[in-house]
């Protein structure tokens, strides 16, 4: 940590808005340095906000911020004296992306730059450059402000237009007109950033990937017009301070120009979560007349010469998913505002007006929704205009929507939307586009039509797309991931806006993305050439959290190795400066997922710094609720239980990993604070009554969210033991206490819970009392994990686990997968789990997954269509067999805190052999082979580990071990 003492930089930005939407801004600073100067170490600070890319000479350096909470902004260090020049200019130039929203890894600060550069003689440090108002500053005028949201938990799509700006200005002594001085609006420690600490994991990795293979090429002519709209911001402005859930109630409006009479397709591609239905001069269609599926939904329509009043009913719950809004003639239309009556004072006229918000509420933390006022009188009066001046009689009602809101294009809905589109055979000169030599490939142009490319990378990955293209001014190149194809058919990113518009300017140019995009597949389409176009190179920089594979693991069924494979590949792409959920929709550290994404770690990776930073941020949501956030930082103020007690959990198995005592009694004070919060919320028979989210899987099972939910309660008793243990060598009497609570929840949940008639623990009870009638897996097997019965019952629950009963919920998510395998591994029931994984991740290998699901196909009848057989493609909560198999079918588990002392026990269920390596948390690493030789009940065991390491080796019941020991050092 840096005290802010220490800086002699002060923040700057420019003189306008200090919070702008979507703002690209640009600094620079030229300095000169002496011979003497060169010497020693010379290294630059940097931070910002919203998000920065350091140049130095025009050579790009590092991004970041890292995500971290505003009061406890983290910089960055970068060792930069070898990109220097002696006695001659030197340029420091910094693009920082201001958001003017919050994400879910976020919250709305104010758009600033803090940076100094440093030299260090010996012992002398002295401070070359400091950001001031000597600093040059400039919006990039490449970037359109109005590009729509990537979705609710991210910040903003790009469309890039190369003839706008010089992108010589990182190393170029010229400034062009529009730059100018910056304004410096504080020193550092001001508000919101009030302490600055340095980053505290290495930067991230930045390799180049190529793709495999051009997938297809086709010639396609999308839809005629569309727009993405922020209908969440419009009617609700004050929700641009925070990311949570809004409800509203109004109606989108705009007029349809024509000059004759003409046929026409409105399109819903991607409805915001607000689709209702829709009139056109005053003609209702309710949703029957659309066509498509959900979320697409067309409707054709005859529209009059002149103008046609177009209204639609958005009411509805959004987090800030864009409305995406599209219109198809083969005739001339143009679309105009409705409110050509009024003045337009801005010179800015948005194409759109909304009348309401007749009622809103905003919904946080997961509080039961209010009704939606569809009784109000204007509302329903509304429902009868027919033509655009009769919005004066709503005059109170009726706003123009800001320009800011409104895309200048929809990326999104031309690449989802086609008219028309013929798959053509492709050529293998055109392969040159994705192989890395200096040969380019021409992309054939077809007049009147777009000429679409679809690149398959062969594996899911996580970055920053590159590509150098040579073309004509002001052809258009659109960019669109996507994760998953088949047949020709693909599985478009609803609820996430993956693309990227480039303009180009003439001539050779090359351009590097800023944004971090998770996809396999990238869609190209050339528009508007009318030149030919040559594609020299496409590539990703994946860019994860900087670790080595260290661990390995393949055995007699490849199935199973393949699977770890998978599951590898799913964690290394989900560890970015946190643990995320998935690299393409959402890129969120969501707690809970994060606590079995770590134990997967420590088994592939064997890192523990992502571990702990992810941990140590986890209560900085305190401000935002006592109980902890589910999703940290961000802007959205929700609580999930369960994932406060993994966090908790998660906190004691990382002391377990590491040993690192320090970690556990810094941690403490804050999982006591919590535990504490939540013990005050048990009801008067004992157990935790309560409103929030009470999620653990996605499945059927009874989880209300307000009463009394079981799984909840009893992992509440694991959070309480842990807390326990994880005290017990420096607080032994806060130790009893939380023992002694959760004794005491465990008898009040098998005093209420338990239903004899069932011979099993109920899902729930709800807030009115009633006792729930669904009995899933999900609660047995929670029940089982957490020591929750004895007995009888616990005899009960071990047949659950080894035979789900058919009348029971079934487990639904590789998620709670994870639970599940647990309580096999702790049963002795390896056979099953591996079986599971067979089947379950089977499936993933049989549909060419490279990453492992978030969720388990749905029945065919319950698909939106038969090929989705998921939402995220890569999602690291289910990527639970990179422990498993390690811990389990290798058998390495650590004994001790810090692992000074490791089991191998393998459990070989149906396999004749299996070898791998485990990372130690220490130092080193243990590699182990075996071979089961069945007929003479021998297990022949080779391990190689480090000669400190101290080794209890445990062979399956009824096998005589047969060891080769190697001892290292």
């Amino acid at each position: 940590m840096a005290n802010n003492e220490q800086w002699q930089a002060q923040w700057i930005w420019s003189g306008g808005e200090e919070s702008p939407r979507n703002e690209w801004r640009c600094f620079r600073k030229q300095f000169q340095l002496h011979g003497e100067h060169i010497l020693g170490e010379v290294r630059v600070k940097i931070t910002a906000d919203s998000r920065y890319v350091l140049y130095v000479n025009g050579a790009r350096i590092g991004r970041g911020p890292v995500r971290s909470w505003p009061f406890e902004l983290a910089y960055d260090e970068y060792e930069i004296g070898h990109l220097l020049h002696a006695e001659s200019n030197n340029t420091i130039a910094v693009m920082v992306m201001h958001y003017g929203v919050p994400t879910f890894q976020y919250l709305r600060g104010r758009g600033g730059l803090l940076a100094q550069v440093e030299q260090t003689l010996g012992t002398e440090l002295n401070v070359i450059l400091a950001t001031d108002s000597t600093w040059s500053t400039a919006i990039h005028a490449g970037y359109d402000t109005r590009s729509s949201r990537i979705s609710c938990q991210l910040p903003f799509t790009e469309v890039m237009d190369a003839r706008n700006w010089d992108d010589s200005w990182t190393n170029s002594s010229l400034e062009s007109a529009g730059w100018e001085l910056s304004t410096v609006i504080g020193p550092a420690g001001m508000l919101p950033w009030t302490q600055l600490v340095e980053r505290d994991i290495p930067p991230l990795t930045e390799e180049r990937v190529y793709p495999v293979r051009i997938e297809s090429l086709s010639r396609v002519k999308p839809r005629s017009w569309g727009v993405a709209l922020d209908l969440r911001n419009h009617f609700v402005p004050d929700s641009e301070n925070h990311a949570n859930n809004v409800r509203f109630c109004g109606y989108l409006s705009t007029v349809i120009r024509t000059k004759n009479p003409v046929r026409a397709t409105i399109g819903i591609v991607d409805n915001g979560r607000l689709f209702g239905p829709c009139s056109l001069n005053g003609v209702w269609y309710g949703e029957e007349a659309f066509y498509g599926s959900n979320p697409e939904r067309y409707l054709d329509v005859e529209l009059d010469q002149g103008d046609n009043f177009f209204m639609m009913d958005v009411q509805g719950t959004t987090h800030g998913h864009a409305f995406h809004l599209a219109i198809d003639s083969d005739d001339w239309f143009e679309v105009a505002s409705p409110l050509e009556h009024r003045p337009d004072t801005t010179g800015t006229r948005s194409t759109f007006a909304t009348i309401g918000p007749f009622d809103h509420i905003e919904i946080i933390d997961h509080k039961p929704e209010h009704p939606i006022n569809q009784s109000h009188p204007d509302y329903l009066r509304a429902k009868s205009i027919t033509r655009a001046d009769q919005l004066s009689e709503f005059e109170a009602w009726v706003n123009e929507v800001d320009h800011r809101y409104v895309s200048s294009d929809d990326v999104f809905s031309a690449c989802v939307w086609k008219k028309h589109s013929v798959q053509l055979p492709i050529p293998y000169a055109l392969q040159n586009a994705v192989i890395a030599n200096q040969t380019a490939a021409a992309v054939p142009i077809y007049p009147g039509e777009h000429t679409e490319l679809i690149i398959d990378f062969g594996k899911e990955y996580s970055g920053y797309i590159e590509f150098e293209t040579e073309a004509a001014a002001n052809t258009i190149i659109d960019f669109y991931g996507f994760e998953y194809r088949r047949d020709g058919w693909i599985q478009h990113t609803y609820g996430l806006d993956n693309t990227v518009r480039y303009v180009c300017r003439e001539g050779r140019q090359t351009y590097s993305s800023p944004i971090r995009r998770g996809f396999r597949y990238l869609m190209v389409v050339i528009r508007n050439a009318d030149a030919p176009v040559k594609l020299h190179s496409v590539s990703v920089l994946q860019s994860n959290y900087a670790v080595a594979e260290i661990g390995r693991f393949q055995c007699s069924d490849p199935l199973l190795g393949q699977i770890w494979e998978i599951s590898k590949h799913t964690t290394r792409l989900c560890m970015e400066d946190t643990f995320v959920d998935c690299p393409a929709f959402e890129q969120a550290f969501w707690v809970g997922d994060a606590r079995n994404e770590a134990l997967v770690n420590y088994y592939v990776f064997g890192d523990d710094a992502i571990v702990k930073r992810c941990l140590r941020l986890v209560p900085g949501s305190q401000f935002q609720s006592p109980l902890y956030a589910d999703q940290v930082p961000s802007g959205w103020n929700s609580v999930i239980p369960n994932w406060t007690f993994f966090w908790a959990i998660a906190c004691l198995e990382l002391y377990r990993f590491t040993g690192d005592k320090q970690f556990a009694e810094q941690i403490w004070p804050h999982v006591h604070n919590t535990l504490d919060h939540y013990l005050e919320r048990l009801d008067a028979k004992g157990l935790l009554n309560m409103k929030g989210w009470n999620l653990l899987d996605w499945a059927p099972i009874d989880q209300p969210r307000d009463g009394v939910v079981t799984h909840q309660n009893m992992f509440f008793v694991q959070a309480l033991r842990s807390a326990a243990q994880l005290t017990e060598g420096f607080d032994v009497k806060i130790a009893e206490r939380y023992t002694s609570c959760a004794d005491r929840l465990k008898e009040a949940i098998n005093a209420c819970l338990w239903s004899e008639d069932r011979q099993a623990y109920v899902d729930c009870i709800h807030s009115d009392g009633e006792v729930s009638k669904i009995f899933s897996m999900q609660t047995q097997t929670v029940a089982y994990l957490c020591d929750i019965a004895d007995g009888e019952r616990l005899s009960r629950l071990k047949a659950y686990i080894a035979v789900p009963p058919s009348d029971f919920v079934q487990i639904g998510s590789a998620f709670m997968s994870f639970f599940y395998y647990e309580a096999l591994a702790k049963l002795g029931r390896f056979d099953i789990m591996l079986e599971d994984m067979r089947l379950q991740y089977g499936q993933m290998i049989d549909n060419d997954a490279t990453t492992c699901w978030e969720m388990y196909p749905k029945p065919p009848e319950e698909r939106p269509h038969p090929n989705v057989l998921t939402r995220s493609h890569c999602h690291a909560w289910s990527a639970g067999p990179g422990y498993f198999l390690g811990a389990f079918v290798l058998g390495v588990r650590g004994l001790n805190e810090g692992w000074s002392k490791v089991m191998i026990e393998p459990q070989i269920a149906d396999l004749t052999w299996a070898r791998g390596t485990v990372p130690l948390p220490r130092s080193g690493r243990v590699d182990v082979s075996w071979r089961a030789d069945r007929q003479n009940n021998k297990l022949h065991i080779r391990i190689e580990a480090p000669k400190d390491l101290e080794l209890s080796i445990v062979p399956p019941p009824g096998y005589e071990a047969v060891v080769e020991l190697i001892e290292l050092g």
